[in-house]
């Protein structure tokens, strides 16, 4: 099998979480290579139409999560593609503030009314998002390997010697120094042999209406979002899928798609029939991506617990708040990065090593922008000193962090 490319670091996925580690371990000096399947960058933030970043601060009007996550806001922000609360009104209890960014999706949870506030939680467009990332990547060096798939590694005495990939040219191998697996569905420690843990969900396809007239948004059924004339349907709108799938069977996926997509259009024709402002309203947009909220989630160096909300670690390399609940935060250890066996193995994105519960937060985009950034920073650490993973000075990583802009406490 020809080895075609060689890199210091090799990241197997281009979502939020893998976008984030390309940048970080090429601007910290390493020579990055980043697989992704698609066209684009993103993941279920782009493709999936998950236009939400949920939440950037802790529910207590204090900012959890920057960084990269910050930056790609600051340069949609530039070309006026986002839509977020000024931080003068975070944390604020006014009902009518509230509500209006409850149009945008920015509030959620389950306290009465009177006790939601408002949060710093931002609505952006995805195209605005993909071309951000790709400038990021492109100012940075990293080399892209669009519409590729990584098939499986190959594992010498604890060590991945190089991934092999399949493309238009046919089945080859990378090699490289040291991995990220961001794939989102854990696809590398998977097939590495790491332990895990599954978990069925229920699929969705958020969807994008165009032509909608004068209309205010409710029960969370379809919200505002940047550009005009348009609107949001996440989940089906008042659809519902009658199953949970497992995102790693390509047949259970496959008919998801097919049963979702026929959900997107009675529920468009629901709309359009019922709800006054959507009369000429037409699909502007599907997700091409499942919403897939779960399937592997590693179980690894340190497994996180519900017991952990609040509670510091030595090791913290990033921190976010909760989406639906207010004034609390998981700090997330880096042992949560690292698996058991592979010592050139990181894991960033929505399948680092915690349980079901503490998945609810850690799953959305900003932690998945923090733990990246981190697991790419590590990487570039650890080839410049030429250590394993698992032997990165820890203090020295978290002060490069903080000098990048991550917050850590």
């Amino acid at each position: 099998m020809p080895v075609t490319a060689e890199a210091d670091v090799l990241v197997v996925g281009g979502g939020s979480a893998g976008l984030s580690a390309a940048v970080a371990a090429a601007r910290n000096g390493a020579d990055v290579v980043l697989l992704e399947r698609f066209s684009y960058l993103g993941g279920l933030a782009t493709g999936g139409l998950i236009i939400l970043l949920l939440t950037m601060d802790d529910g207590a009007g204090r900012q959890a999560v920057a960084g990269l996550c910050q930056e790609i806001v600051d340069r949609m922000a530039a070309r006026d593609a986002v839509y977020h609360p000024p931080r003068s009104e975070w944390n604020n209890p006014d009902p009518q503030l509230v509500e209006r960014y409850s149009q945008w999706g920015l509030v959620w949870g389950s306290p009465s009314p009177e006790e939601h506030r408002v949060r710093y939680s931002v609505a952006f467009e995805p195209h605005e998002f993909i071309f951000a990332a790709d400038q990021m990547l492109k100012e940075a060096g990293v080399r892209m390997l669009y519409q590729t798939w990584a098939c499986e590694p190959i594992v010498e005495d604890g060590t991945i010697q190089a991934l092999v990939v399949q493309n238009k040219s046919g089945r080859q191998a990378i090699a490289a120094k040291t991995f990220i697996d961001a794939t989102g569905d854990g696809d590398v420690f998977a097939a590495a042999g790491e332990p895990f843990e599954l978990e069925r969900v229920h699929p969705w396809l958020w969807f994008e209406m165009a032509n909608v007239g004068d209309v205010t948004p409710g029960r969370g059924l379809f919200f505002h979002t940047p550009g005009g004339g348009r609107v949001l349907v996440p989940w089906g709108g008042e659809a519902r899928v009658s199953r949970k799938i497992d995102a790693t069977d390509p047949a259970e996926v496959s008919q998801a798609l097919v049963d979702c997509r026929e959900m997107v259009m009675n529920e468009a024709a629901r709309l359009r029939a019922s709800v006054p402002g959507f009369e000429n309203a037409t699909v502007s947009l599907i997700a091409d991506q499942l919403g897939v909220t779960e399937s592997r989630r590693l179980q690894g160096e340190y497994v996180m617990t519900r017991d952990d909300l609040d509670q510091p670690f030595d090791d913290v390399i990033a921190r976010t708040g909760h989406w639906t609940k207010y004034d609390c935060v998981y700090n997330i250890p880096y042992r949560s990065l690292l698996p058991r066996a592979v010592n050139n193995l990181l894991v960033a994105g929505r399948c680092i090593s915690v349980d079901h519960r503490v998945h609810h937060a850690t799953k959305e985009i900003p932690p998945c922008m923090a733990t990246g950034e981190a697991a790419g920073t590590a990487a570039a650490l650890a080839v410049k000193s030429g250590t394993p993973v698992k032997a990165v000075d820890v203090t020295a990583l978290q002060t490069r962090l903080r000098d990048q802009g991550a917050i850590l406490a």
